[in-house]
């Protein structure tokens, strides 16, 4: 019992079959007798029965390691690795089938035991002394190892199949790296230095918790970055982050795909399904339009942030994640709670800390550094050489309002490097501005006048709605309302005049 032990402990401690074959090798001669232990693996793929350990052999030789085998063979084989019998062939001649399991050229007397775990196939093979036969007391000592040499040799063709997937993988990172011309997989955040300065010093105070992160900006203002940027500053930077759009979504999918679900829970359901929590369960689960959720889903995700347990649709056990939340929208969250269509319960627990993200025409001085960047890009995948802005090009891209933010930049800069066969930017043709209207001869005039600052956003909507209750005589509902007339539910007016101080009372007593 104690070496049954033993050869389990050290099945466990060492998962290649080498080092496992070497270092329990020594203790078997103990309680069998033999010259050379071997571990063959059965490949009814290849046609092969190949040894994948072996003791040494102190003669300084070694049997010939690979012996092909026919169909009919391989059959034989298969057959009896199913019996779970082991063999035993004294110096003589030997039967058919130990010639199939034992090398080709090996002499002497062979015991061998078959062994079969999950979807692997060997035999564990001992070879006697020349002349000397193994002992009927061999064959009973030899069937209880089969059992841990079974799940030895699994785990190592396990760990080798783990090792030659991440060896592709990381092949396959080289070569999106390479493509994209980068280093490695850390994304640089350009702005980091200007613009987007006090958005980063909000991200490393927070970086270092688990609270739960709402980043708050316009569509295309690069709320994934920063919530990746969250991400690989936190402790949790070893673990999965993974993205989900929300928006994206059929509300019918919701729950199944965010909290997954057991198979035949519902109609198209054929297997057991992960859903995101569990996909990202010691990382980051990056919600982005977290405002699209529908009202039932929002239910469920309250539930697994109160307490960290949610169940799969169609199962009936309780399970428990460690994910830490991040959610984005370019949606007033609080104005859809003053309207019903999102729970103030689920506001509360999302918002612990919001980051405001800039929209692009708010940090001019980053839109240099992104188009500069873009450019480069976009000329090593065009043309194979990277691009520049040239100050006139640079005077539109600084004038334009940006309303898609950076990702409008992005597109209007691989535009205009499509426009320009990759050997240059055509910045006023993607920008849809015709070429005459911005000479090249005369970038100093083009420098020399900036820009108009523009309205503030509160500015402009306040303005807009003291036009409304004006024209509206201070009336919010109705057909002849303000709300009716700006196109807005009157109670998202009502929390809008409540947030930048409009009294509507006064516009209603000049009447």
């Amino acid at each position: 019992m104690q070496l049954l032990l033993d050869v389990w402990r050290e099945a466990c401690r060492h998962i290649e079959i080498g080092e496992f074959v070497a270092r329990i090798g020594p203790r078997l001669k103990e309680r069998i007798p033999f010259r050379l232990l071997f571990v063959r693996r059965v490949e009814l793929d290849r046609g092969r029965i190949e040894t994948v350990a072996s003791t040494a052999d102190a003669r300084g030789s070694q049997p010939q390691a690979r012996t092909e085998c026919s169909p009919q063979e391989l059959d034989e084989v298969l057959r009896w690795c199913k019996t779970g019998v082991p063999l035993a062939g004294g110096p003589g001649p030997r039967p058919a089938l130990l010639r199939l399991l034992a090398p080709p050229d090996l002499d002497g007397p062979v015991l061998a035991g078959p062994l079969a775990s999950g979807d692997e196939l060997g035999i564990l093979l001992f070879a006697g002394e020349r002349g000397a036969a193994f002992a009927p007391a061999s064959l009973g000592e030899a069937r209880e190892l089969l059992e841990p040499f079974a799940v030895a040799l699994e785990n190592d063709h396990r760990f080798h199949e783990l090792a030659r997937l991440r060896e592709a993988a990381l092949a396959d990172n080289e070569a999106l790296l390479s493509r994209l011309g980068r280093q490695d997989i850390s994304e640089s955040i350009v702005g980091a230095e200007s613009g987007l300065k006090s958005v980063l010093e909000r991200v490393d105070k927070v970086a270092a918790t688990d609270a739960p992160v709402l980043i708050l900006g316009e569509t295309g203002s690069g709320k994934e970055v920063i919530a990746r940027a969250l991400h690989t500053r936190s402790p949790r930077r070893t673990g999965p982050i993974v993205r989900v759009n929300c928006g994206a979504i059929p509300s019918e999918l919701v729950d199944s795909e965010l909290f997954g679900h057991e198979k035949g829970s519902f109609t198209g359901a054929i297997a057991t399904h992960r859903g995101w929590f569990e996909r990202a369960d010691g990382g980051t689960l990056f919600l982005d339009e977290i405002g699209e959720l529908p009202p039932a889903a929002q239910v469920r995700l309250l539930r697994i942030l109160q307490d960290g347990t949610f169940e799969r649709v169609g199962g009936g056990q309780t399970r428990t994640v460690d994910v830490r939340l991040v959610a984005a929208t370019h949606r007033d969250l609080e104005d859809m709670v003053a309207e019903g269509t999102f729970r103030q319960d689920l506001w509360y627990r999302i918002s612990v800390f919001p980051i405001h993200l800039p929209p692009l025409r708010e940090r001019p001085g980053d839109i240099p550094h992104l188009a500069a960047h873009f450019a480069a890009s976009a000329g090593k995948r065009l043309g194979g050489a990277p691009l520049a802005v040239a100050p006139p090009d640079l005077s539109l891209l600084l004038a334009y309002p940006w309303p898609g933010n950076v990702r409008e930049l992005a597109a209007v800069i691989e535009r205009a490097a499509i426009l320009g066969d990759g050997k240059r930017l055509e910045v006023a043709a993607a920008l849809g501005r015709p070429l005459a209207a911005t000479p090249r001869s005369t970038p100093a005039a083009l420098l020399a006048e900036p820009a108009p600052a523009p309205t503030s956003l509160e500015s402009a909507m306040r303005r807009h709605i003291e036009e409304a209750l004006t024209s509206t005589r201070g009336q919010i509902e109705g057909d002849q309302g303000a709300a009716r007339l700006l196109g807005i539910n009157p109670h998202t007016l009502r929390a809008r005049m409540r947030k930048l101080g409009i009294d509507w009372q006064r516009y209603r007593a000049n009447a």
